[in-house]
């Protein structure tokens, strides 16, 4: 345990600003970032740097972080209070990725499960895309990270970064790192495509009807419930090996109205498909349509980048201190 003193924890989590950001990222992770600005220090990024490990036309790139750090503030991030900043606007990201990826190996890299899945087809792949779980641990570990909230599809990448800050320590001394800990959702958690329920939810699915962005209108939303697979049976059960359809629409209605799918199973007891999607329609839409709302307001504000540079100003503060230390611990520098 690290002996780095702190008042309040420290949280720090970051999305890729890849466009269509969807209800699986929300509730994986956008709707935990809010909640704990009640519990410590937040960190909160846009990981600009991760995204061109595949190729990104500039001005999307640059004009899909700004729609992230408008998302943040729509769905109740306060940026005076946490720190909202793009990664690539704080240099120590990088610098301290060199180093950690001198102390991981190759094999740990190859078993990592998104890189396998991104990398089917076995063809020679950019070596970011292969080492880009180094950059998250340096995004986590360089702010002394104690908590990291994220989907579930993140533990094998926090469990690369709790290994190599142990690692670290065990060789430097065990105040080098703060080694972090996951929290992840129990309930929609891992939100699946809505037309195949077998799939995770992606940004990058061909069928804009597979997903529910957060910015999508009110009858895209309707259409894309409505049109979510299910089963021939009729009934309203959570199974999530028979009737994974089903216990996918459960799971988003219980984690947008709070309502628990063993209260959601009782209700809808004896009813048909239609009803219960229907009704996710509307429970959907009342959630949704506040943040578009306040999305569209924030995006066009002079404010915006004012904030994001102010949140990396204070992001660097922190982030020089942490690789310094590390440098020294390394014989880095003069």
């Amino acid at each position: 345990m690290s002996t780095i003193d702190r008042k309040k924890i420290r949280v720090f989590s970051g999305v890729q600003p890849t466009g269509n950001i969807h209800i699986g990222n929300y509730l994986g992770a956008l709707k935990q970032f809010v909640a704990l600005q009640k519990e410590g220090e937040c960190v909160y990024c846009i990981v600009d740097l991760h995204a061109i490990t595949l190729p990104k036309e500039p001005k999307e790139l640059y004009a899909n972080s700004l729609d992230v750090a408008a998302l943040y503030a729509a769905v109740g991030i306060d940026m005076n209070e946490s720190i909202v900043f793009v990664q690539s606007d704080v240099p120590g990201h990088a610098e301290l990725a060199w180093i950690l990826a001198c102390c991981t190996y190759t094999g740990e890299l190859s078993r990592m499960t998104q890189f396998k899945e991104k990398n089917r087809d076995g063809e020679s792949a950019p070596a970011g895309l292969f080492i880009y779980p180094v950059l998250m641990a340096s995004d986590i570990l360089l702010y002394d990270t104690d908590i990291v909230p994220v989907g579930n599809d993140q533990k094998q990448h926090i469990e690369l970064t709790r290994d190599l800050a142990i690692r670290i320590n065990n060789r430097f001394g065990d105040d080098t790192f703060v080694v972090p800990e996951g929290r992840f959702l129990k309930e929609g958690a891992r939100v699946m495509a809505l037309d195949d329920p077998t799939s995770k939810m992606s940004k990058s699915a061909e069928s804009e009807s597979s997903r529910i962005s957060l910015l999508d209108d009110d009858e895209k939303i309707k259409k894309a419930i409505m049109r979510a697979t299910t089963d021939s049976e009729g009934e309203i059960r959570f199974d999530v090996q028979k009737k994974q359809g089903i216990s996918n629409l459960l799971n988003i209605y219980s984690a947008f109205s709070g309502r628990s799918v063993d209260k959601l199973e009782r209700d809808y007891a004896g009813q048909g498909y239609g009803v219960l999607k229907k009704d996710l329609v509307e429970v959907t839409i009342d959630a949704l349509s506040p943040i578009r709302e306040r999305y569209a307001e924030i995006r066009e504000s002079s404010e915006l980048k004012a904030a994001l540079k102010n949140g990396a100003e204070r992001a660097g503060t922190t982030a020089e201190k942490t690789v310094k230390r590390v440098k020294e611990r390394f014989g880095l520098g003069s």
